[in-house]
C-alpha cells in the first residue's frame, strides 16, 4: 500500500529530575551538597532509510513518545540519557509542524536526519546550587519537560522527470516501454491509483528516474480526482512530460486537454509552470492522430514529439531528448526561500514571553517559559520558592501584575497551580 501522509504526535522525553542530598561520612565535617544532575530525555529524530518507499509504518501508530531521563541520586551521581526514539523514513520526507505550519525538516539525501522533538534537559542536583554565598543549597531542580508536537509527515517522490496527464493517454504504457516498471494498464480511467517510479537508460547509457502520476482531470487542484494526492509529487521534478492523447479517440480535444492540465498545474504551484516541459504526441499510430497534430501545434505553438508508446516508436528520441535536458538543469531545493544547514530546516517560532490576563478575580499568567519554569521548581523547600519567585521578578511578571493592579492577598494561577500574592 503506498502511503505518502500521515500526521502524528511525538512527545520527546523529559529530563530526569535533579537530585538533593547532602555528604553525611563519620569524619568529614561539612559534607556539603551531594545531589547529582538528571539525566537528558530522548529526542526524536526523522531518519531516511534508503530501503523504504512509502510511510505505511507511521500510518497506525498516531502517538511517538520517547523515553525520560534517569533521576539523579546520592553521591553526585547523574542520572542517565534516555535513548533518542529514530524514526526511519523514505527519501524525500517533508516534516511539517501543524501548530506553525513551518518546515521542520526536508530529508532529501541518504543519511539525512533531523531532530523534530528535543528531549528536556536534566534538572540539576543541589551539587550543581552551591555557591559561596550558599554553600549547601537545599534545592534542587525538576527535568525540563520533552518538547510535544502534533506534525504532517509528507512523501514528495524524488524523480527527473514528472508524466502529467489526462486519464488513459497513455502514461502507465510510456512508463513500462522505457523501465522495468509495471503498472497496471486496462482500457478505463484512473487505472494508476499510486505513483510508479522507473528508472530510464537512454541508449548512450544515460540513466534518470521518471514518475507516472495518476491521471489529472479539471478541478484536480481542488480535489477533483486524485490529483489533489499526486500532485504534490511533481513538486521536485526537474522536468515536466506532458502526455497528450493526439488521436481523440477518448472524445476530448487534445488543446483543451493541454491547457486544462497547465492550469491544475498552475492553480495547485505556479512554480510548476516554471519548470522546463516536453509535450509528448501519443497514440500517433491512429489514423485520426496526424489531423489534431497539425491543428495542436497551429493553437498551441510549442514543440512536439510524436510517439506510439503501444507500437514502440519514437521514445528513444523523446528519451534522449530528456536527458539533454536535465544535463542542463540542477537540482533545485523544494524550499529554496528558506534557511538550510546540512539539509536540515531551522525556523523559530517567536513570542511574547508571556501574557497576563484577568479571570473573574484570578490573575492567569500564561507563556512558554513561566510554565517551563514552574514545571522545573521543585516545591518542596523554601529556598526553591524563593528563586521560583526571583525568576519571576526577572522576566516582568510582578511589574505587569501592578501594573493591572493586583494586590496583597490576590489568586495568581500559572497552569494548574495557584499562589496568594505578596508584595
Amino acid at each position: 500500500m503506498f502511503i505518502d501522509e500521515v500526521i502524528i504526535e511525538l512527545n520527546a522525553g523529559r529530563g530526569g529530575n535533579g537530585c538533593m542530598a547532602f555528604r553525611r561520612e563519620k569524619y568529614v565535617e561539612m559534607g556539603g551538597p551531594y545531589g547529582g544532575n538528571g539525566g537528558h530525555g530522548g529526542n526524536i529524530i526523522f531518519e531516511v532509510d534508503p530501503g523504504l518507499n512509502t510511510l505505511i509504518d507511521l500510518r497506525y501508530k498516531k502517538i511517538y513518545k520517547a523515553e525520560n531521563g534517569s533521576h539523579g541520586t546520592g553521591k553526585g551521581c547523574n542520572g542517565k540519557n534516555a535513548e533518542d526514539l529514530i524514526i526511519k523514513v523514505p527519501i524525500g520526507t517533508v516534516i511539517t509542524d501543524l501548530d506553525t505550519n513551518l518546515i521542520i525538516g526536508d530529508l532529501t539525501k541518504n543519511g539525512d536526519r533531523v531532530i523534530v522533538a528535543e528531549g528536556g534537559r536534566g534538572g540539576r542536583g543541589n551539587m550543581a546550587f552551591a555557591t559561596r554565598n550558599n554553600p549547601a543549597p537545599a534545592f534542587c531542580e525538576n527535568g525540563e519537560p520533552g518538547e510535544e508536537k502534533k506534525v504532517k509527515v509528507e512523501l514528495k517522490l524524488l524523480a527527473d522527470v514528472g508524466l502529467v496527464g489526462m486519464p488513459s493517454v497513455g502514461k502507465s504504457t510510456f512508463i513500462s516501454k522505457i523501465s522495468a516498471s509495471r503498472p497496471k494498464i486496462a482500457a478505463y480511467h484512473f487505472t494508476t491509483l499510486t505513483p510508479n517510479l522507473g528508472v530510464v537508460k537512454t541508449l548512450d547509457n544515460r540513466s534518470f528516474v521518471v514518475a507516472d502520476l495518476p491521471g489529472l482531470i479539471k478541478g484536480a487542484s481542488k480535489g477533483e480526482g486524485l490529483g489533489d494526492k499526486f500532485l504534490k509529487h511533481i513538486e521536485r521534478t526537474r522536468v515536466i512530460a506532458h502526455i497528450i492523447d493526439m488521436s481523440g479517440i477518448e472524445g476530448r480535444n487534445p488543446i483543451d486537454d493541454y491547457n486544462i492540465i497547465n492550469k491544475e498545474l498552475e492553480n495547485f504551484n505556479k512554480k510548476l509552470l516554471d519548470k522546463p516541459q516536453i509535450v509528448i504526441a501519443n497514440k500517433m499510430d491512429i489514423e485520426s492522430a496526424k489531423d489534431n497534430l497539425e491543428k495542436f501545434k497551429k493553437e498551441v505553438g510549442v514543440n512536439v514529439y510524436q510517439i506510439s508508446a503501444l507500437n514502440n516508436e519514437g521514445i528513444d528520441e523523446v528519451l534522449i531528448k530528456l536527458a539533454d535536458m536535465l544535463d542542463n538543469i540542477k537540482r533545485e531545493p523544494l524550499y529554496e526561500d528558506e534557511k538550510f544547514e546540512s539539509h536540515v530546516l531551522y525556523k523559530f517560532k517567536k513570542e511574547q514571553p508571556f501574557k497576563v490576563f484577568k479571570d473573574n478575580d484570578i490573575f492567569v499568567v500564561t507563556g512558554d517559559e513561566i510554565e517551563k519554569i514552574l514545571k522545573m521548581t521543585w516545591f518542596s523547600s523554601d529556598e526553591a520558592f524563593g528563586r521560583f519567585s526571583k525568576k519571576l521578578r526577572k522576566l516582568g511578571i510582578d511589574d505587569k501584575l501592578k501594573e493591572m493592579g493586583i494586590k496583597d492577598g490576590d489568586t495568581v494561577r500559572i497552569l494548574d497551580y495557584e499562589f496568594e500574592y505578596r508584595e
